[in-house]
């Protein structure tokens, strides 16, 4: 049976696991799903209209699932799709889709949202993403797996962030990072790969030395952009991660790109 402090209110047509531990002065609104061990510590706010995946657990003063933030917003059923095993720390804002994107605002799983941190509506958020410290998403946003955004750092609304990237405290992410890259700075420039990334994931000496090669003759060889990416599609083949920034960069070549100082 689910553990309900009485001071908690929780709507009746809210859906608990039998396990759900849901502590003071919380409140779960409607249309509120929360899976298998999630645990609201205390004055936790969950609006409406959210799925909260299993052993996630939500911190003091986080409001999850309120109304997106957006003028043309008006009262339209939205929702808010939360992952397992996330960690949401104090004063965390997540919020539901718009009828205008795609409705819908989803989070990963195994995820750590520090202090104050901020998913905008219609954002999208991959698996193991760690945002520090009041670090920011804008609406529509996408956040790859295994992204570090440091604290007070913000995505610029429909800016994307590739998996595995780091993005440091304080940047303005106005352009998007490659996945792999490391950027920093306001506003935020490419800086390389996140190499300690690289090395936690296991990668050897030899494969960060392609990796390497394969981002200078991108970024820092002959001839026009354009060429560089079909010659590094070509030449580097065989390294995943090279043909997934590839893919990156053309999925939506319009968009601007983060790029290293001149």
């Amino acid at each position: 049976m689910s553990h309900i402090h009485p001071t908690a209110i929780v709507d009746g047509s809210a859906v608990l696991a039998d396990d759900v531990v849901i502590g003071p002065w919380c409140t779960v609104g409607p249309g509120v799903v929360l899976a298998e061990g999630v645990h609201l510590v205390s004055h936790v706010v969950i609006q409406q209209d959210t799925n909260v995946g299993a052993r996630t657990v939500i911190h003091p003063f986080a409001v999850i699932g309120g109304d997106p933030q957006h003028n043309g917003y008006k009262g339209e059923s939205v929702r808010l799709e939360i992952g397992s095993d996330n960690s949401i720390r104090e004063h965390a804002t997540f919020n539901r889709g718009t009828p205008q994107g795609s409705g819908v605002t989803r989070v990963g799983s195994n995820g750590l949202f520090m202090t104050g941190a901020h998913v905008g509506h219609d954002a999208v958020v991959g698996d193991h993403v760690v945002m520090a410290n009041q670090a920011t998403l804008g609406g529509h946003a996408r956040i790859g797996d295994r992204v570090f955004l440091g604290g007070l750092c913000a995505v610029h609304q429909n800016g994307r962030v590739g998996q595995g990237a780091i993005v440091g405290g304080l940047a303005a992410v106005t352009r998007d990072v490659i996945p792999y890259g490391s950027a920093w700075g306001n506003h935020a420039r490419l800086h390389g790969l996140n190499l300690i990334g690289l090395k936690r994931k296991g990668y050897g000496k030899d494969a960060v030395r392609r990796l390497l090669a394969a981002f200078r003759d991108l970024f820092e060889g002959d001839g026009v952009f354009a060429d560089r990416l079909t010659r590094v599609e070509a030449d580097y083949a065989d390294l995943p991660e090279i043909m997934e920034i590839v893919a990156f960069i053309r999925e939506d070549a319009k968009r601007p790109l983060c790029l290293p100082e001149a």
